[in-house]
């Protein structure tokens, strides 16, 4: 692991996101209650659990004490969009952790649909931005159109 000891505790926040695709009536159970129960909620608590273990999946990641984590849904057109938040005031990033929830959290959505639809994926598990520490602040450009 890098030794952070010198360096200074700042407030460092981390924002992911991954996409769900589905079918139209699959997203319409998620909608509604899949028979495995509320998907959107159970995929929650599973991605602010996998953020505070996130250290002890990914080998060298500090084990940080977050200060927060939230995971929130949005429809999109074939889909599920899942945005993760992690916070902390620490020595180290939370990047990590943000995607880790984002990746769980879309996971959890595959394993309570995977009844209704096999061909269920994932995609575009990345980090939308940073800020804190040294480097400060960073965001993801916005997608260039095709030409």
């Amino acid at each position: 692991m890098v030794d952070v000891a010198d360096k200074p505790s700042t407030v460092r926040d981390a924002l992911a996101e991954c996409v769900v695709r589905m079918a139209p009536a699959t997203l319409r159970a998620v909608r509604e209650g899949t028979p495995k129960g509320d998907a959107l909620q159970v995929a929650r608590v599973a991605g602010i659990m996998a953020a505070k273990r996130t250290s002890e999946l990914i080998p060298l990641c500090h084990p940080l004490p977050l200060t927060k984590v939230d995971v929130d849904f949005e429809f999109v057109t074939g889909g599920v969009r899942v945005l993760a938040k992690a916070r902390v005031v620490g020595q180290t990033g939370v990047e990590m952790e943000a995607l880790t929830a984002a990746a769980v959290a879309g996971l959890t959505l595959i394993d309570m649909t995977k009844g209704i639809e096999r061909g269920v994926y994932m995609e575009g598990v990345r980090l939308l931005e940073k800020s804190g520490g040294r480097s400060g602040t960073w965001k993801r450009p916005p997608a260039r159109s095709p030409r």
